[in-house]
């Protein structure tokens, strides 16, 4: 297992609490939970369908927002947020890694890449393909730039999504499920990469069903309805 990074957190959660319906109809997706997770972590995610990862991931990339609580990321208040404030503050500040890819179909691989500095104006025009060519090779897929997502392997479209996922540089990458559509070699090349993104101090939170290839993560949240059923971070902050 790697190292845990002991900077400072990068990502501050607080007694946070999502909940759907009301009354005698309302569901608690999470329970108060409280978690620091610092740059250079590489976390994973785990536990069974409908125990809250999807809507602890939602929270986290400013998708949803809580019900109660605070969430502090670097130094946003997200939960305080507009959905325009949201919107305009994950397109800088998270890359989010699709199981299904959710590449354009009609765009090609590099155009794919490019869309998030399209969209957030980060890096000058006239720069932004040379930045995809350059996160497509690092990634060992450059010459497939010019395909559309249909000409390439699931493998050939994850790695596309990550390289998308990097483009405006996030310093919070989130990977949903990435190895669920792949092969297990894949699936290594996969994790290896992303592993590799943390050591380069980027936070990197996986989502999965199972605890899968623990030597990739810095540390594993384990949830079960809602809560917080294990944690093996040695040195989580105390919290407040």
């Amino acid at each position: 297992m790697l190292q845990r990074s002991m900077t400072d957190p990068l990502v501050r959660l607080r007694n946070v609490s999502k909940s759907y319906g009301a009354d005698a109809r309302r569901f608690v997706a999470l329970d108060a939970i409280s978690l620091d997770i610092s740059a250079g972590e590489c976390v994973a995610v785990v536990g069974k369908s409908g125990s809250g990862k999807t809507t602890l991931i939602n929270l986290l990339t400013g998708i949803d927002t809580p019900t109660s609580g605070t969430i502090e990321i670097g130094p946003h208040a997200i939960h305080r947020l507009s959905q325009e404030g949201l919107a305009a503050w994950r397109g800088r500040n998270v890359g989010i890694v699709f199981q299904f890819f959710q590449l354009l179909p009609t765009l090609t691989i590099a155009e794919n890449v490019m869309l998030p500095m399209d969209f957030c104006n980060v890096h000058p025009r006239r720069d932004r393909r040379a930045r995809a060519l350059a996160l497509l090779e690092r990634l060992e897929i450059a010459e497939q730039a010019d395909k559309v997502p249909a000409d390439l392997s699931g493998g050939q479209q994850q790695r596309a999504a990550i390289a998308r996922a990097l483009a405006t540089d996030p310093p919070l990458i989130v990977a949903d499920e990435p190895t669920g559509n792949l092969d297990s070699v894949t699936s290594d090349v996969v994790l290896a990469f992303l592993a590799g993104l943390a050591e380069d101090g980027k936070t990197v939170i996986t989502v999965s069903h199972e605890r899968e290839l623990d030597r990739y993560f810095t540390r594993t949240i384990s949830l079960r309805d809602g809560v917080v059923t294990e944690d093996t971070g040695a040195c989580v902050a105390a919290l407040t």
